[in-house]
């Protein structure tokens, strides 16, 4: 009986309650990095560059109704995507902005898989979370403006679904790492160290061939452990200050925008609900109305989070369906926190040949698409077939008569040598993409062993 007490005190369904504090910390941190991501992409002029400049975008399958808004909705979707980020910080209207921000920011992510990063997957799902998450029962405007009451404790459920995500984009990345080419061959870091050779003083250190081999074994440790590091009390406090160390040495080294912070930001969460409470009496809260005590989630917020759970652990993995090496065909490959593993780079030329013609035409690619489109084309079997249906359309309203769309196509993966990537005799554009194996990718003919 007692071992059954110990089992459900730890479980991520117990109905135990905890102090508010820390989900109202998370919710103001949350807020505040995003509001700041919106802020770097207007400033940077990504709004334009990215979606508004590009003639053709990139859709995600069932999502191609999915469409840009142009100038100026692009810039209006922006503006309220920081305005309701800001209102999640401030918990003004707490859960009409986490809706809107989770509906706003998923449909710019939505619109281009140029533009895919993991971090972006990160937000979305938080975004989703924080909608059923009551974090705005503590230190809000809605409790000051008497729109919610203020509560003191909630059911531990609500801190530990995110603490869950949070250690499975650490766990699943760490997982991903353990392969041949991470491990054994130390990429691709092997290559994109050497780009900081002319650094003064420790230039020498980013040529040596050991390095690289200490920065891969160190971070798929780092990934694996730190989740349980931060669970545990007496290590939590070392585990953070390696979570700081290590995300600003990837912010430093790497360009991935915002990602160091936000995870630096979110895994306080870790930290037990007296930490939190802390913070916001750093912060001068009020807690004369603390007095109430929130319910259990009704039982189709259990169900939901329960298929979210599964949803999370068994997506990942789905590359395991498909045969051959997924850093080459790249089917399972986004969504499932396989992070920095890859240094890719191809080239595509298309051509385009009239029914019934011996002569191909040459596609200028840069007609179409944005130099980063194009290079990220370039390398993903999903976007090389969404291309070659758009020139067929294209070259079909020129006046060709059921265009046919070929591509000779070369890739080179981790420092290998370059190869030809998809079989070249293929009608691209008769192609469908689908979750079934692309079989006109041609084989690796190499190894990455692991997982």
């Amino acid at each position: 009986m007692a071992i059954k007490n110990k089992l459900a005190s730890i479980s991520l369904f117990a109905d135990k309650v905890e102090s508010t504090a820390p989900l109202a910390v998370f919710r103001i941190v949350f807020g505040i990095m995003m509001f700041a991501s919106i802020v770097r992409f207007w400033a940077k002029g990504w709004i334009y560059d990215l979606y508004i400049a590009p003639k053709y975008f990139f859709t995600y399958p069932y999502f191609e109704w999915v469409k840009p808004l142009g100038d100026p909705g692009m810039y209006i979707i922006f503006g309220l995507c920081g305005i309701f980020a800001l209102a999640i910080a401030f918990g003004f209207f707490y859960r009409f902005a986490a809706a809107g921000f989770f509906l706003t920011f998923t449909y710019i992510e939505l619109l281009d898989k140029t533009n895919y990063l993991n971090h972006y997957y990160f937000v979305s799902l938080a975004a989703l979370l924080l909608i059923f998450i009551p974090a705005n029962r503590r230190f809000s405007l809605d409790v000051r403006f008497g729109r919610v009451k203020a509560a003191s404790l909630a059911p531990q459920i609500y801190r530990r679904i995110v603490m869950l995500q949070l250690g499975m984009v650490y766990f699943f990345a760490g997982l991903a790492k353990l392969n041949s080419d991470w491990l054994l061959h130390a990429q691709p870091l092997k290559i994109w160290l050497k780009a900081y050779g002319h650094w003064p003083v420790v230039g020498s250190l980013f040529d040596s061939n050991w390095l690289p081999y200490v920065f891969s074994w160190s971070g798929a440790i780092y990934d694996l452990t730190i989740p349980f590091f931060l669970l545990a009390n007496r290590t939590r406090p070392f585990a953070y200050f390696a979570v700081i160390g290590f995300h600003m040495v990837t912010a430093m080294l790497f360009p991935i925008g915002m990602f160091p912070y936000i995870m630096i930001g979110a895994t306080l969460i870790f930290f037990p609900p007296k930490f939190h409470d802390r913070l916001l009496s750093f912060l001068r809260e009020k807690k004369s109305q603390l007095s109430a005590v929130l319910k259990s989630p009704p039982k189709v917020a259990y169900s939901f989070i329960v298929l979210f759970v599964v949803f999370q652990i068994l997506f990942p993995f789905r590359h395991l369906l498909y045969p051959g090496e997924v850093s080459w065909h790249e089917q399972g490959y986004r969504f499932s926190w396989r992070v920095m593993l890859m240094e890719k780079a191809g080239t595509a030329f298309f051509h385009v040949k009239d029914e019934g013609s011996p002569r191909a035409l040459a596609v200028n690619n840069r007609l179409f698409l944005t130099p980063t489109q194009e290079k990220m084309m370039a390398t993903q079997p999903d976007m090389l077939v969404q291309y070659a249906h758009f020139l067929r359309e294209y070259y079909e309203k020129e006046g060709m008569r059921n265009p046919e769309v070929t591509a000779d196509v070369y890739v080179t993966l981790n420092g290998r040598q370059s190869k030809l990537f998809i079989d070249n005799t293929v009608d691209l554009s008769g192609e469908s993409d689908t979750w079934k194996p692309k079989t006109w990718v041609l084989p690796f003919d190499d190894e990455i062993s692991g997982i």
